[in-house]
């Protein structure tokens, strides 16, 4: 499945050759990660039908980081330069979130809009 000229592969190929191996475990984990980042939607519209007013549950952030993670996770699987970089940041920006809500306990759900605008 991998070519010699991947990205990755000359840096880190023979330190870890499982990475490389083709197998249904990767096909799970990519499947796995996207469905995690793409249930966070659905997961905010119902939220938000609910409290007929636009919010962001804390659930967002953690799907938002799982689903990102094993994303790049898999994307270093493939080796291709430009999957990796497009999920290279976003766990740690939902990290960072995850912290800050953390940081703010009490507030379970976060208005995208006050009610009063």
């Amino acid at each position: 499945m991998h070519e010699a000229n991947g990205f990755l592969f000359p840096l880190v190929g023979r330190m870890a050759p499982w990475l490389y191996g083709d197998s249904w475990v990767w096909t799970l984990i990519g499947l796995a990660g996207a469905g995690l980042f793409s249930s966070r939607f659905v997961i905010q519209w119902l939220h938000s039908e609910r409290k007929k007013q636009l919010v962001v549950p804390p659930i967002f952030w953690q799907l938002s980081f799982w689903g990102s993670a094993l994303q790049l996770v898999y994307a270093l699987h493939i080796d291709k330069l430009p999957i990796i970089l497009s999920y290279a940041f976003l766990p740690f920006l939902y990290a960072r979130n995850l912290w800050l809500l953390k940081r703010t306990p009490g507030e379970n759900e976060s208005p995208l809009h006050h009610p009063s605008e």
